[in-house]
């Protein structure tokens, strides 16, 4: 039996390789066997402050960078919350079953609102019910999550559960599971191995956007931090060496060799060699995608049509639940 799988991506424009490895080199392998729904989370983007041309870029750029990654239109469904009002519609109504205890336990609000939470927006406290409306609207079966993504899927199956036990409707809501994925999924700054790989880090020398040429590429490899020590033998020297791992986890990612493997390629070698080794594989892997991103930027039309697409097949599904789920909770039907 097929999954029912549901992943969204925030527009926030110039992806990099952790996106990439973390995330949508995973979806376009689940596409093969699955019902894939895809979304581009522009309503959850405006949790911090955007400028509206910028979004509406970015926007299009993530539905480039999934196509040229090569998610297929026709195998998933690729569209932008806020095309599919009932996200919004069924959030709200996740808003009145959630408890403020499980809202108030959220570790990323404690991180992204930071010391001033007073002056953080209401939607940023109540992010995690729309995420829940994201995944519960389309049945899902199955959540792709990483490390720092448990916690949102754990509250989202305890929403639908209490959504189910408020109107005595077991089942009805589909309570989804975690997809885990695989090792080294979560890529890690090349300044520092104890930070994930973000946009948000001020070093453009953390990160390799796909957007980078070769040359921009090598370099950044380069200087990538690391240890003064030959390369390990073993996967359990790893565990001391942060850098070490981080970048034999990306070569380990794009060549699809199990970390022993690689670590035999590689024992007792410097890093020069592996430095060299890695620049040509991401050049190999990675700038094509970046090319294709350009190429696909310069025809915003057909990227609008995707959209549309998208949109038009998660609306209908959406809808159908959300007649349903106005049925269980009591509001009159006027159709």
């Amino acid at each position: 039996m097929k999954k029912k799988i549901f992943s969204g991506v925030q527009p926030t424009g110039n992806l990099h390789l952790g996106n990439y490895l973390g995330a949508i080199k995973n979806f376009v392998a689940l596409q093969e066997n699955n019902e894939c729904v895809y979304c581009v989370v522009d309503l959850h983007a405006i949790t911090v402050k955007q400028d509206p041309k910028l979004l509406q870029s970015n926007t299009l750029e993530t539905v480039a960078t999934f196509i040229a990654s090569g998610l297929d239109p026709k195998k998933s469904i690729i569209f932008n919350q806020s095309s599919v009002s009932a996200h919004s519609e069924f959030a709200w109504i996740l808003n009145c079953v959630s408890r403020i205890g499980w809202m108030n336990r959220m570790t990323q609000f404690k991180e992204k609102a930071g010391l001033n939470k007073e002056n953080a927006n209401v939607g940023l406290y109540i992010y995690p019910t729309l995420m829940a409306s994201d995944i519960l609207l389309y049945d899902t079966s199955h959540v792709p999550v990483g490390e720092d993504q448990k916690q949102h899927l754990e509250l989202t199956r305890d929403i639908a559960q209490k959504f189910n036990n408020d109107f005595n409707c077991d089942g009805f809501i589909v309570v989804p599971e975690p997809l885990i994925q695989k090792e080294f999924s979560r890529i890690m700054s090349l300044k520092d191995g104890a930070k994930k790989m973000s946009k948000s880090d001020l070093s453009e020398q953390s990160r390799i956007n796909l957007s980078d040429s070769k040359e921009i590429i090598i370099n950044k490899i380069k200087k990538a931090k690391t240890d003064s020590s030959v390369l390990p033998s073993s996967k359990e020297e790893l565990k001391s060496r942060p850098e070490t791992e981080n970048l034999l986890g990306i070569y380990c990612s794009l060549s699809g060799e199990k970390i022993e493997e690689t670590i035999k390629i590689f024992k007792g070698k410097n890093f020069s060699f592996l430095k060299d080794k890695l620049s040509d594989l991401i050049i190999e892997k990675i700038c094509p995608i970046g090319e294709e991103i350009k190429r696909l930027m310069n025809d915003e039309n057909h990227l609008i049509s995707i959209l549309k697409l998208g949109s038009e097949k998660a609306n209908l599904v959406a809808s159908r639940k959300l007649k349903k789920i106005y049925e269980k909770v009591g509001f009159l039907d006027l159709n």
